[in-house]
């Protein structure tokens, strides 16, 4: 919550609290002062602040306190003031529910602070609009019939001038993202409120001549402003970090020309479909989601040569490149490092497809997952079965979680092949599946709602961030590593499972 929403909101409590005063002649003065303090301070919160869509009661109640107050001193107070009881009594009920419900809507949609970077070094970031000649879109339309993507690059900057990027910044997205989580559209538009720590198109750092690549692929129906934290995180410690929209796969993904799609690849699947079909598709998609990345990587190797335009131009070490995502963006990242160009990957909570198409990698692989998915691996770890009335609470069949088991036997062997190659597996206590997403930082609803854990989103974003950087240091950098050793006491969230294998 912001400085000036907080004092506004406690202005309108004392605003209630004076109409509960009898002596009028007290009223009176205390009200026209206490009013016209309130929209003072709600012109100037206008001002520098902003407008929301979640405060107009509270606007609406400063207002009319404040013109009442005004008139009361031209009029006499009984005329104003002397109104019938069941009238006052339910007119102050209607103004406590309105406060209550505006405190909720604060609480529940707060304009929050992302977490600040710990690296030493500035970030800046930059936009690019890619077209992929070689492929056909095949999930909706575009201005040319061929595969568009939205790539957002953070990376270590000068120090900057001016204001932060936003962390979203068109409010069309932002519809589009609140009607992804079920929600009224205008219920995220303070968003545009939120900054992220990044200063747009500014100078590369001169501290080093080259920095590591990693590209990044957001989840199903996410977005790359929801991987703003890991990013500008790991752009403060010296990395260049390109995260990829993968278009009609993102809740929203706006162009130059002002085209916004939407997520599509979800009407892809069908209940009525049995398990081989859905896996089939996922791995369709898959296949889509690895080519952008590679497709990516190679519009890299042009920015670097100076074949595209931009201040990255010689400034990206191709010799030492990584990768993470989130999601089936893990799986992404995991299918696209069998490139010879990918060093190392990360994957972040996400089960992995095509699984039988070729033999398992051989490169260390980092595995991070929610508790959840762990409880996953550990059904078949331990030969487990479900119960029928397990099974009718999951609104699953026993056929459907066979063919589950024997997907994640495939899985297990790929992540005993990356602890073999020098990678982890770890587990965070009392995380769920958007813990790895800044999602978790914009309401505590989704915490309700049991799509986040019960851990503190801070916590658990600090926690992530420094594994990953301790993972990306350790294999790109030859620094670091202490925290791939084993269980680290300032992590005791953090778990080691390569044991159960």
């Amino acid at each position: 919550m912001r400085f000036l929403e907080m004092l506004l909101f406690f202005l309108s409590v004392c605003l209630l609290v004076l109409l509960f005063v009898y002596n009028q002649r007290i009223r009176k003065s205390t009200l026209l002062v206490t009013s016209g303090a309130s929209f003072i301070f709600l012109v100037v919160h206008l001002l520098v602040e902003g407008y929301r869509i979640q405060l107009l009661f509270l606007y609406g109640f400063i207002i009319l306190m404040f013109i009442l107050s005004v008139i009361g001193i031209f009029i006499t107070p009984n005329f104003v003031w002397n109104i019938s009881r069941i009238r006052r009594v339910l007119g102050r009920l209607f103004i406590v529910i309105g406060l209550i419900a505006t405190g909720g809507f604060l609480y529940v949609f707060p304009v929050f602070d992302l977490p600040v970077p710990t690296g030493e070094l500035k970030v800046g970031t930059q936009v690019f609009h890619f077209i992929d000649s070689s492929r056909e879109e095949t999930f909706g339309k575009t201005a040319k019939g061929k595969r568009e993507l939205m790539v957002q690059v953070w990376y270590p900057a000068q120090a900057g001038t001016g204001n932060y990027a936003p962390f979203i910044p068109d409010t069309q997205i932002l519809r589009y993202m609140a009607g992804n989580y079920g929600l009224p559209g205008f219920l995220f538009q303070h968003l545009k409120y939120v900054s992220n720590h990044a200063y747009l198109e500014a100078k590369v750092s001169s501290k080093l001549n080259a920095y590591p690549l990693i590209l990044a692929s957001p989840g199903f129906g996410s977005s790359r402003f929801l991987h703003t934290t890991q990013a500008e995180h790991l752009a403060s410690h010296g990395y260049i970090v390109a995260v990829i929209d993968h278009t009609y796969n993102t809740f929203a993904t706006e162009f130059p020309d002002g085209r916004i799609t939407t997520d599509t690849t979800n009407e892809l699947f069908s209940p009525d479909q049995d398990y081989r079909e859905t896996r089939r598709i996922r791995d369709k998609l898959g296949k889509v989601l690895t080519k952008d990345v590679i497709f990516t990587l190679d519009q890299f190797e042009l920015i670097q040569t100076g074949q595209i335009p931009s201040n990255l131009k010689g400034r990206m070490d191709l010799g030492h490149i990584g990768v993470f995502g989130h999601s089936i963006g893990g799986a992404t990242a995991y299918d696209a490092s069998y490139d010879p160009r990918i060093a190392v990957g990360i994957d972040l909570d996400g089960g992995l497809y095509r699984l039988s198409d070729r033999e398992g990698l051989r490169k260390p692989f980092l595995f991070i997952n929610s508790e959840s998915y762990l409880e996953k691996l550990k059904m078949v770890m331990e030969k487990r079965v479900y119960t029928d009335a397990e099974l009718k609470r999951m609104g699953s069949t026993r056929e459907w979680e066979d063919q589950v088991t024997e997907d994640k036997k495939l899985e297990l062997e790929r992540m005993r092949l990356a602890v073999d190659e020098g990678g982890q597996i770890l587990y965070i206590e009392n995380t769920e599946h958007l813990n790895f997403t800044d999602v978790q930082f914009i309401s505590p609803i989704f915490n309700m709602l049991g799509i986040t854990g019960k851990i503190a989103p801070a916590r658990a974003n600090f926690a992530i961030n420094a594994y990953m950087l301790d993972f990306f240091d350790l294999y790109l950098k030859n620094q670091n590593g202490t925290l791939m050793k084993g269980p680290n006491n300032c992590f005791p969230e953090v778990k080691f499972v390569d044991s159960l294998l």
